[in-house]
C-alpha cells in the first residue's frame, strides 16, 4: 500500500460564491441550451431554413421586459452601494447588463479621459457621468484620425497619425482646438463638476482656467500642456492647488515657452504647492528661486528635458522643505553652476533620482552632489557618461542609506567601491545591468560591506554568479537569523 503524503493529496477547491453578474450570465447560457434542445426534439414540419436570429436575440436579451428582474426589488441607493464594492475594472462589464445598471454605473465613475470633443460639447458626458472628480480632455482637444493604425506616444500622450509627416512635427497648430473653444469646454466642466479634484487640458487660456478656479474650489491637481507664460495667470485663482504639471515643449509634438516669467506667476499664485513637475520648460536661477521662496510647502520637484540656464542649481537652497529632486531625460545638469560658496546646499533633500540623463558634464554633477549632500536615497538609471570620476563626486554624500544603479555601463567595480566604502550608513544596495562591474573584481573590503547590508541586489551582468551563490547564506538579510531564533 502506498501512502499519500499531505503535499500530494489532491486539494479540493472551494466553490466561489457567484456574484450577481455571474448569475445573470449563467441564466443566459442555460436559456441558450434549453432553446437548442427544443429545436432538436420538435420534428420539423416545414423545410429547414435559417433560424430567426432577431427573435433569438430578443429572447436572450437582458432588457426583455417580460422576464422578471430580481434586482428590481432593490432601490437605486442599495444597488449603488453593492456595485460600489466591486473593483473599478468591473464597472464596464456591469454597465452592459441592462439600462438601469448602465445608468447607475455612470454615477460610480470618478475618473474619465475624454477622447471625443463632441461627447463633451454636446453635454452627454455630464448626463452619463455626473459625479466625476478627475477629467482629462487632452486627447479630445487634438484632431487626429482615430482609424489610423499609426500611433506615436510621447510623455504619456498618444496621437494617431496619417501617412503624411509635416516639418512642424506630429501635431500641427491647426490640429489643436482654438483656445476659445477649449476655454468654453472648461466652463462647461466647471459648471457641472463643482467637486473636481484634477483636470488635464492642452492649449487652455486665462479665462478657462479662471472659470475652473472660481467654480471648483477643491481642485488639487492641474496638468497643463502647451501653455505659455501668460496662460499661467489663470492659475492664481486656485486656492487649494497642491500638484502642478507643466508641459511646455515636447520635441516633435508641440512647442510652448515657459520661462522665469511663468514660473514666477505660478509661484505667487500657488503658495500651497506640494509637488511640481516641469517638462520642457525654460528658466533660470530667478524662476527656481521664486518657487522656493513663495512655495514653502514644496516637497517634490521634477525636471524633465529642462532647458534651464546655467546657475539654476544654486536656487535650490531657497527650497526649505524640498525632500525629493527628480531629473529625467535631461541633456545636461547645469552648464555653469558657479563656485561652491555660491551654490550653497539644500539640506532637506532626502531623495535624488536621475533617470535617462546625460551626466558627462563633470562640473554639473559635482555641483548637484554638493547641493544634495544630505541625500539618503540615490537612484541612477540609464544615465549616459557615468564614469568612475563622475560617480566619485558622490563621496560628499555621507548619509546615503539606499543606492540603486541600473543601466550604468561605464561604471567599474573599482569606481563603485571607492564611493561605497565612504558611506558608513549604507543599508541597501541594488546593482542591475552594469556590464563593467564583475564578480571577479570584488575585493575583501567590498565583500565585507556586502555581508552587513540589509538588502543586496547584485545582477550587474548575465555572467554574475554572486546572487545565486549568496542564496541561503544570510548575506543581505541583516538580522534574519536573530528574528528566526526569537520565533522558535
Amino acid at each position: 500500500m502506498t501512502s499519500v503524503s499531505p503535499k500530494s493529496r489532491p486539494f479540493k477547491k472551494r466553490p466561489r460564491a457567484q456574484s450577481l453578474p455571474d448569475q445573470v450570465l449563467k441564466h443566459v447560457i442555460l436559456k441558450m441550451h434549453l432553446h437548442n434542445n427544443d429545436l432538436l426534439r420538435s420534428p420539423p414540419t416545414t423545410p429547414l431554413s435559417e433560424p430567426d436570429l432577431s427573435s433569438s436575440f430578443r429572447a436572450l436579451s437582458l432588457d426583455d421586459p417580460t422576464r422578471p428582474d430580481s434586482t428590481s426589488l432593490l432601490s437605486d441607493e442599495l444597488l449603488l452601494l453593492i456595485l460600489s464594492k466591486l473593483p473599478e475594472s468591473q464597472y464596464l462589464p456591469n454597465s452592459l447588463v441592462c439600462r438601469r445598471w448602465l445608468y447607475l454605473n455612470g454615477r460610480l465613475v470618478r475618473r474619465l479621459k475624454v477622447l471625443d470633443w463632441g461627447f463633451l460639447d454636446s453635454g452627454r458626458v455630464f448626463a452619463r457621468f455626473p459625479n466625476l472628480a478627475e477629467v482629462d480632455i487632452v486627447h479630445a482637444c487634438i484632431r487626429s484620425p482615430r482609424s489610423s493604425g499609426i500611433i506615436v506616444t510621447r510623455k504619456g500622450l498618444s496621437v494617431h497619425l496619417d501617412s503624411l509627416f509635416s516639418s512642424e512635427g506630429f501635431i500641427e497648430e491647426m490640429d489643436v482646438l482654438k483656445q476659445s473653444v477649449v476655454d468654453d469646454g472648461l466652463r462647461l466642466i466647471a459648471n457641472s463638476y463643482r467637486n473636481l479634484r484634477r483636470v488635464a487640458v492642452i492649449g487652455a487660456g486665462v479665462d478657462g482656467l479662471l472659470s475652473v478656479a472660481e467654480e471648483c474650489e477643491m481642485l488639487q491637481e492641474l496638468e497643463l500642456h502647451c501653455c505659455g507664460d501668460m496662460a499661467l495667470r489663470g492659475v492664481s485663482g486656485f486656492r487649494n492647488l497642491q500638484i502642478v504639471k507643466l508641459i511646455g515643449c515636447v520635441d516633435g509634438f508641440y512647442s510652448a515657452q515657459i520661462t522665469d516669467i511663468g514660473l514666477t506667476i505660478l509661484a505667487q499664485g500657488c503658495r500651497r504647492l506640494v509637488k511640481l513637475e516641469l517638462f520642457g520648460c525654460e528658466g533660470s536661477y530667478d524662476g527656481i528661486k521664486a518657487i522656493g521662496q513663495c512655495c514653502q510647502m514644496l516637497e517634490e520637484l521634477s525636471l524633465s528635458d529642462h532647458r534651464m540656464d546655467g546657475g539654476w542649481l544654486a536656487a535650490l537652497q531657497f527650497c526649505g522643505n524640498l525632500k525629493t529632486l527628480r531629473l529625467e531625460s535631461c541633456r545636461g545638469i547645469d552648464s555653469s553652476p558657479g563656485p561652491d560658496e555660491y551654490l550653497g546646499s539644500c539640506g532637506t533633500i532626502e531623495e535624488l533620482h536621475l533617470l535617462r540623463c546625460q551626466v558627462r558634464d563633470k562640473d554639473g554633477m559635482r555641483a548637484l552632489f554638493s547641493v544634495c549632500e544630505g541625500v539618503k536615497e540615490l537612484v541612477l538609471r540609464d544615465c549616459w557618461g557615468l564614469v568612475d570620476e563622475v560617480f566619485g563626486f558622490a563621496n560628499i554624500c555621507r548619509r546615503v542609506k539606499l543606492i540603486t544603479l541600473e543601466g550604468c555601463s561605464l561604471l567599474t567595480t573599482g569606481g563603485l567601491e571607492s564611493v561605497l566604502l565612504h558611506w558608513k550608513e549604507l543599508q541597501v544596495l541594488r546593482v542591475v545591468s552594469c556590464n563593467n562591474i564583475s564578480d571577479s573584481d570584488i575585493t575583501p573590503a567590498l565583500a565585507t560591506l556586502f555581508s552587513v547590508l540589509k538588502v543586496l541586489t547584485w545582477r550587474p551582468n548575465s555572467r554574475s554568479l554572486l546572487s545565486s551563490s549568496l542564496a541561503g547564506t544570510g548575506v543581505g538579510m541583516k538580522g534574519g537569523r536573530f528574528f528566526k531564533r526569537l520565533k522558535s
